[in-house]
């Protein structure tokens, strides 16, 4: 569970990326984030899990509060964050061992989720070259692979689709709702409103830092009479002109 109370946080007196967020995000559930670039939604997600300290408010992962306890609520979470360019001089096998040794994930059970993981998203061959020479696509593969080799009960994923292929991001998907199903949390920011649409249990719209709506998708309908897209009501939602 991701709870929000109250969560504020100011860039300068003229950029407001959290205006009074309140949110709470259920054990068994895909959560989309949704809103337009600049809207809060990194911004959010980086104090969710600790880069980022809120002016105010509260944020808790499963019931630990994230500023008095961040080390125990890191354990909590895996985290995919907006851009995979990160310890690229690393092999990729020295980036998931770095990341076991992270969270303390035992030699035996790390070799066999290696194994796993690189096998369903086709990485298994390139794991002994660096992570500089990847495509964006393989770096990402490799920064998932990463977020859940500690097998986190709450994955906070930042547009994780984003340069995936068809077939990796499918599997991805498919972890996402089987992960959910086993009664555990994901939350996930995405702008691509057909995979909300397909994959979430419930959605939140953010825009200049407020969220304008949290809900399942048939509520969001039809509070906008029902037979809208959800392309089309997100627009209105977020029109600025």
């Amino acid at each position: 569970m991701i709870e929000f109370s109250d969560v504020c946080k100011n860039f300068g007196p003229s950029k407001t990326a959290a205006d009074h967020l309140a949110l709470t995000v259920n054990d068994g559930e895909i959560f989309g984030f949704l809103g337009p670039n600049g809207a809060g939604k990194t911004t959010s997600i980086k104090m969710m899990t600790g880069i980022l300290k809120p002016d105010s408010g509260r944020i808790r992962i499963n019931g630990i509060d994230v500023a008095e306890h961040p080390i125990e609520a890191k354990k909590q979470f895996g985290y995919v964050p907006d851009s995979p360019d990160q310890l690229l001089r690393l092999k990729g096998i020295e980036y998931l061992d770095f990341m076991a040794d992270m969270y303390d994930v035992p030699g035996e059970l790390r070799a066999e989720r290696i194994k796993t993981l690189s096998a369903e998203f086709e990485m298994n061959k390139a794991l002994g070259d660096r992570i500089q020479s990847y495509s964006h696509g393989m770096r990402q593969k490799i920064v998932i692979i990463g977020a859940l080799l500690h097998d986190p009960a709450v994955w906070i994923l930042d547009e994780p689709l984003t340069g995936l292929d068809p077939k990796s991001a499918f599997t991805l998907k498919q972890r996402m709702r089987q992960h959910a199903d086993s009664r555990k949390t994901v939350f996930f920011s995405t702008h691509v409103l057909e995979v909300a649409e397909n994959l979430c249990d419930r959605v939140a719209i953010i825009d200049h830092g407020r969220i304008l709506f949290s809900g399942s998708l048939s509520e969001l309908k039809e509070q906008h009479r029902g037979d809208e897209s959800l392309e089309k009501i997100f627009l209105e939602m977020t029109d600025h002109e």
